[in-house]
């Protein structure tokens, strides 16, 4: 959707996982069957020594999330999303990845219940800011470089409750804590590996969003 300043505000609609390892490495893994660029998922990976790499599909899917988070390398290949129940299966580059999804809880089936047109606007994102804040200790709406604005819509939330995951052939070990927290953006990941569907607005410059 174009914007009369000059800029363009563009909505992602899916699901982003987040997931801790014994060894330090933690994994965001955004699932996106509806996008501007339409479906297509993508992994962002922080070492334990601090360094972030983001896995994504197409040169032009990587260049736009390079655009607006903050990694120190990037690396274009396949990357492949399958759901078979509560099992989900990740595959990109040299990683693999396959976690389980729990129960919802309370938090969960209240998100459930957000209608999406709402969950579209930013407005409801400024609303559950608190709330966000104060049960996972994450936030909803900020900027991670200038001339980008976010926000962040959850409208379901599952706790994760196992993982296994190797990367360039490496074990990274059990499921632990998305601890410390990752440093993509403004918005870290709850503690708590979680599974959380979200609608992603973002609003950043034109040209930028059209190349």
């Amino acid at each position: 959707m174009g914007r009369p300043n000059g800029r363009e505000r563009l909505t992602f609609d899916g699901w982003i996982a987040a997931v801790g390892t014994l060894s330090g490495t933690r994994l965001v893994v955004g699932h996106w069957p509806r996008s501007p660029f339409g479906p297509f998922s993508d992994v962002m990976l922080e070492r334990a020594d601090g360094h972030r790499i983001l896995l994504a599909p197409t040169s032009r899917t990587a260049g736009y999330i390079a655009d607006v988070y903050h990694f120190d390398e990037v690396r274009t290949g396949p990357v492949s999303v399958h759901r078979r129940g509560i099992v989900w299966d990740v595959a990109a580059a040299d990683l693999v990845l396959r976690f389980d999804v729990g129960r919802r809880g309370a938090l969960g089936l209240a998100l459930r219940a957000v209608p999406r047109p709402l969950a579209r606007r930013p407005g409801w994102a400024a609303v559950a800011s608190w709330p966000a804040r104060l049960l996972l200790g994450v936030r909803t709406r900020g900027s991670s470089r200038p001339g980008w604005r976010q926000w962040y819509a959850a409208r379901d939330l599952r706790p994760i409750t196992s993982a296994a995951a190797s990367f360039e052939g490496t074990d990274l070990g059990r499921l632990a804590p998305v601890v410390p927290p990752v440093r993509f953006g403004f918005a870290s990941a709850p503690a708590a590996p979680a599974l959380v569907r979200v609608v992603s607005t973002v609003e950043g410059p034109a040209p930028a969003v059209r190349r």
